[in-house]
C-alpha cells in the first residue's frame, strides 16, 4: 500500500473516530470563551465597598451557610473563595456549582446565582464523564487531531510537490 493512499485511509477514519469528542470539545470551548458575556454562563463580578477585604473566614462562612440554594453547612461544602481586591468583592463557590458574591468590607451578600461555566469546563475537559476521561479519551483525541492536521497538511501539499517535479523534470 502506498503511504499516500494509507493516509487518506488514515485521515478518513481517524475524522469519523474523532468527530463527536472533537465537537464537544469545539462548541463547549466557544462557550468558555464567550462565559463572561452570557451571565447565565458565569454570573458577572459585582463591586464591593473597600478595596481590602475586611471580614473573617468565620463571617464567610456564616454568610454564605445563610443562602438556602447553596447548601452549605461547614468550610467542606465550599470549593474555593475568589479575592478580587480591585473589585472589593469575595467569590463563594461552592461545591454543588453556587456562587455566592460577598463584600469585602461589609460581608453582606452581592448576588447569588448558578456558575454553569463549571459544568461546560468539565465536559470540555472530559471529567464530567470520568475523572480520568481527560487522559483517557480527550488527550487521544489531541493526539489524533495532531494526526489529522499533519496527514491533511501531507494530502494538501502532496499535489504541489509532485508538480513542482513534473516541471523540475522539463
Amino acid at each position: 500500500m502506498k503511504f499516500s493512499s494509507f493516509n487518506r485511509t488514515a485521515h478518513k477514519w481517524v475524522s469519523i473516530i474523532i468527530a463527536l469528542p472533537l465537537l464537544l470539545v469545539i462548541v463547549t470551548g466557544i462557550l468558555l470563551l464567550v462565559k463572561k458575556e452570557f451571565a447565565v454562563l458565569q454570573p458577572p463580578t459585582q463591586k464591593g465597598i473597600a478595596l481590602v477585604p475586611n471580614i473573617s473566614f468565620e463571617h464567610i462562612l456564616k454568610q454564605t451557610a445563610s443562602v438556602e440554594q447553596a447548601n452549605v453547612k461547614s468550610w467542606d461544602d465550599i470549593d474555593r473563595l475568589d479575592v478580587r481586591p480591585s473589585k472589593g468583592v469575595i467569590k463563594v463557590r461552592t461545591n454543588n456549582a453556587w456562587e455566592i458574591q460577598l463584600d469585602g468590607e461589609t460581608g453582606e451578600i452581592l448576588q447569588v446565582a448558578k456558575r454553569n461555566s463549571d459544568f461546560i469546563e468539565s465536559l470540555h475537559d472530559g471529567t464530567f464523564f470520568h475523572k480520568l476521561a481527560n487522559l483517557w479519551l480527550m488527550l487521544p483525541v489531541g493526539i489524533a487531531l495532531l494526526l489529522l492536521w499533519l496527514t491533511g497538511l501531507y494530502l494538501f501539499c502532496l499535489p504541489y510537490v509532485k508538480k513542482w517535479q513534473r516541471n523540475k523534470k522539463y
